[in-house]
């Protein structure tokens, strides 16, 4: 069947109107600027400086659009019930676990569970390996016909070389993981005015509209006997307080440090015992008084070494509005959602839900920063060692690890068969003892069920067409709501979404199409049909495919079709076109090793259809500028506009264990990526426009790579490390990626990953089993996008 992946809008424009073409609709400037802030005391003296990003919801930039916030944009990243697989998938049930040491001599650790995603029957190997930098996570497919090997799965987390080799740990005890996934985080009252951390700190009460927002973040709880995630307070002696604010968003429990709730002292004027909680939060809500023009609040009135994030929040009586500005320290990566421009909330619940998520991705973005990141990786390895050494005696008193973890000893005696099942109930009672436990401990997801507000997410999908009994092998959008599509054995059909018609053959069996583009501005169709030597790209015009359609005239065959092939082009295994509309068309075609760049020439005085006019063939149209020799034949390949379009474009071809820039006018080639891994499966490389510039996401096995390539000097791409690269590990390997602002999707073979374009945070998986995607297509009137899959 074939299904439709949209968002609210429904209009649509061709591929040559993609993504690319909105040039600046990518800007990290939508997430604040670096400023360096001074806090000076009443005299005028400088106490303290920092450098910080500023969020402020507004921006200079001619492309930003006020108003550009929607709703459906709020999004917690990498939420956990997603990434902290070993809680949700592992613990409790049977699963394998395995040390070793790798090349350098560094104990790892790898678990493997086989399991459904998220009960759509779709079983999967899904594999975690603990190491010294981190913890990587990745599915793979489950064939009941192919066993998997551990070292099949070490390969594809990109390790193969080993000081010592995988070997099995039946020991129970390896399954106690701990982590929380609850947040704590400070919420400080400032008056009007005052200007140092000792003066708000002292604030004894808030004021009504602070008592309101209280009441907004969450509930007024005891602290006395409270059983749940208590955030370091004290729940038996009420040494810290009385009461305190709690509430569960989207599965994780957080704990609010209250600066008025904390105990208050008349002695200690630096009020030490409120400033030792929330001066330990990462994240610190400053809820002041007074209007915007009174604005004095900067992070480095606060006295703390460990607080990265400031959520500088006003309440305005007079439209019953809240207005909200982030601090970030430098040092945090980017993270979501933007802030609306202006940053005005009027709708309280929606402010609610907008700030928690910004506070929850802000804190998991902190740890990213070398400070906790350094942490994190000396209490992993010294975690790793220890549990590698308190193991290691039983791998010698153990032979059953010689066993593929896939295959639990099927074919054994019925005395060691019971023995292994006993060991198998054992395991799952501890298992499910700790998984109680931390339960009870209130260190995990006492709910996986979202309990933000319910909402139309733009992933939602539609139906397009129920019942499509073919193969499609590629397709594209053409008009409001059809879809062209190259069958594996009826040749080319056109599927109407719209009024739901039985599907209409374009071209006969005989048109083996493997790769097509409709390019309805320039009035054209491209395709590239057959295989091998007789390869070849066609052209035609839509207008005359259209006619011939409307007066039932006979199904085109690939004889019919003579007159629409590209001569040149004999052989040609691979094509990309230019996706800017602004400027002219650009066909590159790969035959062998072979690039031949191709032309379509523009009339100058008349508008773009001018051309459709002319014959029915447009052939006589184009013109073959220069042949360019690489060392291998492409894989993928991408066209990226220069600035300047005059002898600055660019190919960016992946080959071999690498990606290269080639110049379009001279040839020369420029190394952009070398891909260090043994198996390269190149999956794409999508021009991503910045500010104006070019980058390029660089998409190979699990890697996404996001390169900045621009600007350029003279004819050379300056291709160095930029402070905006940044890559990430897709959970599973990716068939095909599609970027649709702000996200970037993947299709693996039962999902689609939706990660965010600007850091590569993951946002939500949909399961969808047997998927193939057959189109993407860009709508530019919000920059909505819409993929079709089958």
């Amino acid at each position: 069947s074939c299904h439709f992946c949209m968002s609210d809008d429904t209009d649509f424009i061709s591929a040559s109107e993609d993504l690319g073409c909105r040039r600046g609709d990518f800007s990290r400037k939508h997430y604040g600027s670096v400023e360096l802030l001074i806090s000076s005391d009443a005299d005028g003296a400088i106490q303290r400086a920092g450098r910080f990003r500023v969020e402020n919801g507004s921006s200079d930039e001619v492309h930003y659009t006020p108003g550009t916030w929607r709703r459906t944009d709020v999004h917690l990243e990498n939420p956990e019930y997603h990434t902290r697989w070993f809680f949700k998938y592992f613990l409790g049930k049977v699963h394998q676990n395995y040390i070793g040491t790798d090349a350098e001599k560094n104990p790892f650790y790898l678990s493997v569970v086989l399991s459904d995603q998220n009960n759509q029957r779709v079983p999967q190997y899904r594999a975690i390996l603990w190491r010294k930098s981190g913890t990587l996570k990745i599915s793979l497919p489950y064939s009941p016909t192919k066993t998997l090997s551990v070292k099949s799965i070490l390969s594809a987390m990109n390790m193969d070389r080993f000081e010592r080799g995988p070997r099995e740990i039946l020991n129970p005890e390896i399954q106690k993981v701990r982590g929380s996934v609850n947040f704590k985080f400070g919420v400080l009252y400032a008056k009007d005015g005052q200007l140092t951390d000792d003066e708000m700190f002292s604030n004894e009460t808030g004021s009504e509209s602070f008592e309101k927002f209280l009441n907004l973040l969450g509930d007024t709880i005891t602290l006395h006997g409270w059983a749940g995630y208590r955030g370091g307070l004290d729940t038996k002696n009420d040494t810290t307080g009385i009461k305190s604010i709690y509430t569960v968003y989207q599965g994780h429990e957080l704990m609010f440090h209250v600066s008025t709730m904390l105990p208050y002292s008349k002695e200690n004027k630096q009020q030490v015992e409120r400033k030792r909680h929330i001066g330990n939060d990462i994240v610190t809500i400053v809820f002041q008084e007074g209007d915007d023009a009174s604005s004095s609040f900067k992070p480095s009135m606060i006295r703390s070494h460990f607080t990265h994030i400031f959520a500088l929040v006003r309440y305005n009586s007079q439209n019953d509005s809240y207005r909200l500005k982030i601090f970030s320290e430098e040092s945090v990566p980017l993270f979501g959602p933007p802030l609306p421009s202006p940053p005005v909330f009027t709708d309280h619940h929606e402010f609610r839900d907008f700030l928690l998520v910004k506070l929850i991705n802000g804190e998991k973005a902190t740890l990213e920063t070398p400070t906790f990141a350094q942490k994190r990786q000396r209490t992993l390895d010294m975690l790793i060692r220890s549990l590698y050494q308190d193991l290691m005696p039983d791998l010698h008193k153990n032979m059953l690890n010689r066993r593929s973890f896939s295959d639990v000893l099927p074919e054994s005696p019925k005395s060691a068969r019971k023995k292994e099942e006993a060991r198998q109930a054992e395991f799952v009672r501890i298992g499910q003892a700790l998984k109680l436990k931390t339960i009870v401990r209130g260190d995990a997801p006492t709910s996986l069920v979202t309990t933000g507000l319910c909402r139309k997410e733009p992933w939602e999908s539609q139906s397009f067409c129920s019942t499509f009994p073919y193969e499609i092998v590629c397709a594209d959008s053409w008009g409001q709501q059809s879809l062209l599509a190259a069958t594996d054995t009826a040749g080319v059909m056109l599927l109407d979404g719209e009024f739901a018609l039985p599907p209409v053959q374009v071209f006969d069996r005989t048109m083996v199409v493997k790769q097509l583009h409709v390019l309805e501005p320039q009035d054209l169709l491209i395709t590239r049909a057959d295989k091998g030597k007789d390869a070849r790209l066609y052209v035609f015009r839509l207008g005359a495919l259209k006619r011939g359609l409307e007066e039932r005239q006979l199904v085109r065959s690939k004889c019919d079709s003579r007159e629409n092939k590209l001569e040149k082009t004999k052989g040609c295994h691979l094509y990309s076109i230019n996706t800017h509309h602004g400027s002219e068309l650009r066909i590159v075609a790969a035959i062998r090793n072979k690039l031949l760049l191709i032309t379509r020439k523009q009339p100058r005085s008349e508008g773009s259809n001018a051309v459709s006019t002319g014959a029915d063939s447009p052939v006589e149209e184009f013109q073959y500028i220069r042949e360019i020799c690489l060392c291998d034949p492409p894989v993928v390949m991408a066209l990226v506009d220069g600035p300047t379009g005059e002898n600055d474009n660019m190919i960016c071809v992946a080959y071999k264990h690498q990606f290269d820039l080639i110049n379009e006018s001279t040839g020369d080639a420029y190394r952009l990526h070398h891909v260090d891994a043994n198996r390269v499966n190149f999956v794409a490389a999508i021009d991503v426009y910045e500010d104006g510039e070019a980058g390029l996401l660089l998409c190979y096995n699990y890697i996404c790579y996001y390169k900045k390539v621009c600007p350029f000097s003279g004819s050379t791409p300056m291709i160095q490390s930029n402070t905006s690269d940044f890559h990430f590990s897709w959970n599973q390997m990716p068939n095909a990626i599609v970027c649709a602002f702000p996200y970037i999707l993947a299709f693996t073979t039962d999902s689609i990953e939706i990660r965010l374009v600007v850091n590569g945070n993951l946002v939500y998986t949909a399961v969808v089993p047997e998927l193939q995607l057959a189109a993407s297509r860009v709508s530019t009137a919000h920059s909505r996008h819409t993929s079709s899959m089958t």
